[in-house]
């Protein structure tokens, strides 16, 4: 018997742009399940817009990168976001962001300089999860979100979809 299974869709939620400072190079790790060079990018501030979200990223958190070559790097970002607008004022949301970026060794060199680079040049692609403690928001830890994301030397710019 053959079923059709459904096609998902993607649902824009929000844009966010998350303020860095500079980074932390920790060196490489070793441990069992190390690979790589670890460095840490503290989480400065940021901004959320979108159709179902409105806020700011707050002043805590970290991108804790393992640098596993000269092209890809495994990003795990953790930070709050302090809601505001007519529904959800004054509730938080901790994220946890997991992703992978990579690019040519060239632009990726030039991003840990801190030059920019065209975001096109770069596979920068997210899966974030959300812990809430609000009713109104439990959706957002009931459905699957994808995103995608660009490094400039200041910032990240992100923007998250919610998987139908």
């Amino acid at each position: 018997m053959t079923s059709t299974l459904p096609t998902p869709e993607l649902e824009w939620i929000a844009d966010l742009t998350v303020t860095v400072g500079a980074p932390v190079e920790a060196g490489m790790v070793q441990g069992l399940n190390s690979r790589g060079r670890r460095r840490i990018i503290p989480i400065t501030g940021g901004s959320l817009s979108g159709p179902q979200l409105r806020g700011r990223v707050l002043p805590a958190g970290a991108d804790f990168q393992i640098v596993v070559s000269d092209t890809c790097a495994d990003l795990d970002a953790r930070y709050v976001l302090a809601l505001d607008g007519p529904q959800h004022a004054g509730e938080h949301v901790f994220v946890q962001n997991r992703a992978l970026r990579r690019g040519s060794a060239q632009d990726i060199a030039r991003l840990v300089r801190g030059e920019p680079v065209d975001p096109q040049a770069i596979y920068f692609r997210c899966i974030p999860s959300f812990e809430v403690s609000s009713e109104s928001l439990r959706w957002m830890t009931e459905h699957v979100f994808v995103g995608t994301g660009a490094r400039y030397p200041d910032r990240v710019e992100m923007r998250f979809f919610r998987v139908c």
